[in-house]
């Protein structure tokens, strides 16, 4: 990938996982978790930290911010979304990403219900309070998984086809380098699945 094309695609992540959280979606729809998991599969894991930062830094600026120590629960959920997009990467394949994308939701749905039983005034601080605090967040949760699981399908799905058809028609949209072992087998599916 070229660095003109790294950096382009990274500011359309960051507009795409903006613009993700303010349109009209079912509470805690939103693409940041397969961002973060996208970004660090085919951009690393730097720029998928970075991505994922400025994108909740930009939208909350204009949705506001609360309790910090919440907010850090929140940020940190999706790095390490980012952390899980490192092990995709090593070992991708459908299951993995599938994998990837759910054990994020679950991550996130532990840590930041937690934080808010841990530090906001909604819940008692006892073992029973935040049994409330993950009960009351199921809904949320259920929005998160399948939200997370779609769009981690429609952004993989989307980059793997357009990279293949980029090579089968030698577009060189994504890459400039010679293909890969991987990439003849892409291109071979590719050619089957289109007969």
């Amino acid at each position: 990938m070229s660095k003109k094309f790294l950096i382009f695609l990274s500011l359309l992540l960051v507009a795409a996982g903006v613009l993700g959280r303010f349109i009209p979606h079912s509470w805690n729809m939103t693409p940041i978790t397969a961002i973060a998991l996208f970004s660090s599969v085919y951009l690393g894991i730097r720029y998928s930290l970075l991505i994922v930062a400025a994108t909740m830094l930009i939208s909350d600026l204009f949705l506001g911010f609360y309790d910090w120590r919440i907010m850090l629960s929140v940020y940190t959920g999706f790095a390490v979304a980012a952390l899980i997009g490192v092990l995709i990467k090593k070992y991708k394949n459908p299951l993995t990403i599938l994998l990837g994308a759910a054990s994020s939701s679950v991550f996130f749905f532990l840590l930041t219900n937690w934080a808010v039983w841990q530090f906001g005034a909604m819940y008692e601080r006892s073992f029973a309070g935040l049994m409330e605090s993950y009960t009351l967040a199921l809904p949320f949760f259920r929005n998160m998984l399948l939200g997370d699981i779609a769009y981690t399908a429609i952004l993989f799905g989307s980059f793997e086809l357009i990279s293949a058809l980029s090579r089968k028609f030698r577009l060189g949209i994504f890459f400039q380098s010679p293909v890969s072992k991987k990439s003849v087998e892409a291109d071979a599916w590719l050619d089957s699945s289109l007969k």
